[in-house]
């Protein structure tokens, strides 16, 4: 950190290295209800510290701030992600020759993880944010930038979406 006259201006690799300390356990432990895997966790929670590094003038000075802005990165990498499988999926789904049975695929989907992965992007994240660490609707639409009529809206639809993937699951 360097004084010059009044003005304090601290070094950019000290504000990256503090905001990793500050977040990136938090933000690792959100990545983690928003991927399929640790793998695409911790992949997620390095893409966004990257970001970050990239255009630190982008990320908000106060923590809460700054952490809402880590939260928005994690869902737009997850939602990028998503697309892609998608694109992926459809791709080889046209070109697999042979016939596919869904049996397999709608047993191993029985388990939570899998029906939190299967979720849109947004309703995961709002859904990961408001169960497990119990955030109010109001902190999670400035978290994500979203009205709290649209995260509730996300929070019914994961919840009626989930109700359909894990029915007969005990």
């Amino acid at each position: 950190m360097a004084m010059t006259g009044e003005i304090v201006v601290i070094d950019t690799e000290d504000r990256l290295a503090r905001l990793y300390d500050r977040f990136s356990a938090r933000l690792y432990r959100f990545a983690l209800r928003m991927a399929r895997d640790d793998g695409e966790a911790k992949d997620l929670v390095h893409d966004a510290f990257i970001r970050a590094a990239r255009d630190l003038r982008r990320v908000p000075e106060a923590d809460h701030e700054a952490m809402a802005w880590l939260i928005r990165v994690v869902v737009n990498l997850a939602r990028d992600r998503h697309r892609r499988a998608i694109v992926r999926d459809a791709f080889a789904f046209a070109t697999r020759r042979e016939s596919h049975d869904p049996r397999p695929a709608l047993v191993a989907g029985a388990s939570v993880r899998a029906a939190l992965a299967s979720l849109p992007p947004r309703q995961r994240a709002v859904v990961a944010l408001h169960h497990p660490d119990g955030e109010p609707v109001a902190v999670i639409a400035a978290m994500l930038d979203l009205a709290p009529a649209t995260v509730r809206w996300h929070l019914a639809a994961a919840r009626k979406g989930l109700a359909v993937l894990l029915k007969g699951i005990e």
